[in-house]
């Protein structure tokens, strides 16, 4: 029923506007439009998302469900004004943990909560969540748009982001890894949307704004360089699996190099990480010099260069390079695996590589 003109909207004086996010749907259907793929039903703005799994040529699969954010990557993406890398970022963090179990991308639900509708700010948002959508082959499949003052004030907003994707069981990931398995690294965009905390701290001890040059790139803004979206290994991770030559793969998130492989590692495996194999990107030696880090946080924190990790059998180290550059990947082969008290992963070549970072006290 819509409001008789002229009449007072007391939900609208206590700071939530029904016409606002209304208006946010209409001009979102034709992005969410853009995302659909085979096994979609219905339409932007029910109450749920459908979807078809025997239309999208399923039969029988096992579903993965992952649900991630951005972090306080969020703040600084607000303060420079640079919203549709967020939407992106948002979909990678989850779809990226989805191929990590070997599973297609299915479907995308977002969750965006602010304190005050502001229009063309969420629908920057959503722009970057269709893009990645695209990207990963998923369907933007629906969402919440919650205003709740209060709990956000007028300017601020939260993000959280929900896939689901689907795999054959036979095709399942992570299988057993064995000694003599090589470790590939695909390289990351940047700093993706992990350790942003640091980050902002060192920008706030460094005295340095968005706009500033980036020390260790003169020629862009400090902005661009931080805010790189997060790269989508949705293509590359399912060709190498559906190809039979990956045993596992490790999306390099919180926790960085050495807090992710082990959790696909298996009992008595060592994955033995060569820093001395692979670019350590300047932002990453810029932040370990400004933080004092030692070569154990700045592997624990950061990527440092390498977004997704695949452990391949040593016969399919060829085939699997190759691959994963069709794609369009940029491939290090950083290490292999050995039998030992794991899972665990232990750097080697550091004090060669990463001479320049702090020693531990």
């Amino acid at each position: 029923m819509a409001e008789a003109p002229g009449e007072r909207d007391p939900y609208r004086e206590a700071g939530v506007d029904i016409d606002a996010g209304n208006r946010l749907v209409a001009r979102i259907r034709s992005l969410v439009a853009g995302t659909v793929r085979p096994g979609v039903l219905g339409h932007v703005g029910g109450f749920g998302g459908l979807f078809d799994l025997a239309a999208a040529g399923f039969d029988g699969p096992v579903l993965v469900a992952a649900t991630d954010g951005v972090g306080t990557k969020l703040l600084l993406a607000r303060e420079a004004g640079r919203l549709e890398g967020l939407g992106i970022d948002l979909v990678a963090m989850c779809v990226n943990d989805l191929v990590v179990q070997g599973a297609e991308p299915l479907f995308f639900l977002d969750y965006y909560a602010t304190g005050r509708l502001q229009l063309a700010q969420a629908e920057a948002v959503i722009r970057g969540i269709a893009a990645g959508c695209r990207e990963a082959g998923c369907a933007l499949l629906g969402g919440e748009t919650a205003e709740m003052p209060g709990v956000y004030p007028p300017e601020e907003f939260d993000l959280a982001g929900f896939a689901v994707g689907a795999v054959a069981r036979e095709r399942l990931l992570p299988q057993p890894v064995e000694p003599g398995d090589v470790v590939l690294g695909l390289a990351s965009n940047g700093i993706h949307a992990n350790g942003f905390s640091l980050v902002r701290r060192v920008l706030r001890d460094c005295g340095l704004g968005l706009h500033d040059p980036a020390p260790f790139a003169p020629t862009i803004p400090l902005a661009e360089a931080l805010l790189t979206p997060t790269r989508i290994y949705v293509r590359a991770c399912l060709a190498l699996a559906r190809a039979g030559l990956v045993r596992a793969f490790a999306h390099i998130t919180g926790g960085g190099l050495l807090d992710n492989p082990p959790r696909v590692l298996g009992a008595g495996r060592v994955m033995v990480v060569d820093v001395r194999r692979f670019p350590l990107p300047p932002v990453f030696r810029w932040l370990a010099q400004s933080a004092a880090l030692t070569p154990f946080h700045l592997a624990r924190t950061f990527n440092c260069g390498i977004g997704m990790v695949a452990v391949v059998p040593a016969a399919a180290r060829e085939r699997a390079l190759t691959c994963l550059r069709e794609q369009g990947e940029t491939v290090f082969e950083i290490g292999h695996i050995e039998a030992g008290e794991g899972p665990a992963v232990r750097l080697v070549g550091v004090e060669e590589a990463w001479s320049f970072a702090a020693s531990p006290s």
